[in-house]
């Protein structure tokens, strides 16, 4: 076996791609980085009634919007069921496994007595050493592994210490069932010997496959992979982890408007710890990774870290930048789709030049789209209810002083509306605020927004000036 390092993230095709997921995928891939190796990805799609080609689409493009780009072709489980067979023939040939034609009757009976005797070795081998001579007419045989009946199976599991099963406990498993198909277990151990893997990091989940799988290795007499299986993500009171906490697929974050970087930046800390550093660029990341930090209880999900996180990286993200990003997930949001087809260069120039007071009040994109319907809106503008409660007769009187003032402004930016606001207030004795609030609602049809000189500034004079128009000459 080579010394390079190579992972695998092996998804069985059955559903979006789950937050758990993309954890395991981003631990296995910034393992593989950190090491100059490979990170490889295997569909798992054996249960054919269960995988479709949308769950595949949809495991591919949570991994590419999470930018967890795989090395080589996508290997896919099912279309290698030869070599799977082929493998289990080898066993059978040398011994090291034997074909039981137990019935599935029989095997009921066993399961039943074995746990009525407490015991958890549920096959009771009475194929084992059988003549197949004495095998009944009509039945076809499944291949199982002759395992060890005595000592202990171990795993050094480099999250889980030393895991040790005694070998009494472990059944005679089935390798290929009786109509020639290769079980899970199986099907894994052959995919990971012939792709090279050197690392397998996984969900604590599959610790007891460990001990099955670790036994097939042996048998075939192959290098056994070093192994990391890493606890689950929990919901934030400490129970399973599910929708209601946030048990979504990738895709879902992705239409909630966060970013991929976030996204990465949240799921590493899942469980995984470099002092107490919480922001992470991807190159620390992949600096800093190592399977010894991963801790051993279940990480905790908790959405407002994951928004506080959003929010810091788009603030820290650069403008044009973040436009593209809103723009890529405008088809995936409600009015999303308004702005992409109101969409022009020069729309699209204004709220660039708006970003970086939107921004700041925008934990996701999602957050930040709505922030942009004050630029692009249609007049007259709708208002909420609480901007409709505003504007009173006595703000609409307010309002059309202060756009006959506004009127005589020349060069319209933020500093000279100001000044002319500030001057109004000042001499009719308003406090800013009593002004501010009305332009507010009338030029955004909200009540919280950007600065209000920077929404002027930003819509231009000839649009604030009609929509103030509006706001005072519309009935309410």
């Amino acid at each position: 076996m080579s010394n390079s390092v190579v992972t695998r993230f092996a998804p069985s095709p059955t559903g979006f791609l789950h937050i758990g997921g993309g954890r395991t995928a981003l631990f296995n891939w910034l393992f593989a980085r950190s090491r100059q190796g490979k990170m490889l990805l295997r569909i798992e799609d054996t249960d054919r009634e269960r995988s479709t080609a949308a769950a595949i689409a949809a495991i591919i493009d949570g991994l590419s919007w999470l930018e967890l780009n795989w090395d080589g072709e996508i290997v896919f489980q099912f279309s290698r069921a030869a070599r799977h067979r082929e493998v289990a023939e080898q066993l059978l040939a040398a011994g090291k496994a034997y074909k039981c034609y137990a019935t599935p009757e029989e095997l009921v009976q066993m399961r039943e007595k074995a746990r009525a005797d407490g015991k958890t070795r549920l096959y009771d081998g009475r194929w084992r050493d059988r003549d197949p001579a004495d095998a009944p007419a009509g039945v076809k045989p499944t291949i199982r592994l002759r395992a060890p009946l005595t000592g202990e199976t171990v795993v050094e599991d480099q999250v889980q210490g030393r895991v040790a099963w005694q070998n009494e406990n472990l059944d005679d498993f089935v390798l290929l069932r009786s109509d020639g198909t290769p079980t899970y277990m199986h099907a894994v151990v052959v995919d990971d010997h012939d792709m090279g893997i050197t690392h397998i990091i996984r969900g604590d989940d599959h610790l007891n496959n460990a001990a099955r799988q670790t036994q097939i290795y042996q048998a075939m007499g192959w290098d056994i992979p070093v192994m990391a299986h890493i606890p689950l993500i929990h919901g934030p009171d400490g129970s399973k982890l599910s929708k209601r906490h946030g048990a979504l697929g990738v895709d879902a974050y992705r239409a909630l408007g966060y970013l991929p970087i976030a996204m990465r930046n949240y799921l590493v800390r899942l469980g995984w710890a470099h002092g107490d550093q919480e922001i992470f660029s991807t190159d620390e990341m992949i600096k800093a990774f190592d399977l010894s930090a991963i801790g051993r209880s279940p990480a905790r999900f908790d959405f407002a870290k994951l928004e506080s996180l959003n929010g810091h990286y788009m603030r820290a993200t650069p403008n044009a930048e973040l436009m593209a990003q809103l723009e890529k997930l405008l088809p995936l949001i409600a009015g999303g789709q308004e702005l992409a087809s109101k969409m022009t260069p020069t729309l699209r120039a204004t709220i660039i030049s708006a970003m970086a007071g939107l921004k700041e009040r925008a934990k996701t994109l999602v957050e930040l789209f709505e922030g942009t319907r004050f630029i692009w809106a249609s007049r007259p503008i709708a208002l909420d209810d609480a901007a409709r409660a505003i504007l009173t007769a006595d703000a609409k009187s307010v309002l059309t002083a202060v756009l006959t003032q506004l009127k005589t402004v020349t060069d319209w930016n933020a500093q000279t509306v100001e000044a002319v606001v500030r001057a109004y207030a000042d001499s009719a004795g308003i406090k800013l605020g009593g002004v501010a609030q009305p332009l507010r609602a009338a030029l955004t049809g909200r009540t919280t927004s950007p600065p209000i000189f920077d929404v002027l500034a930003i819509l231009g004079k000839d649009e604030a000036l009609n929509r103030l128009l509006d706001a005072t000459t519309c009935p309410a």
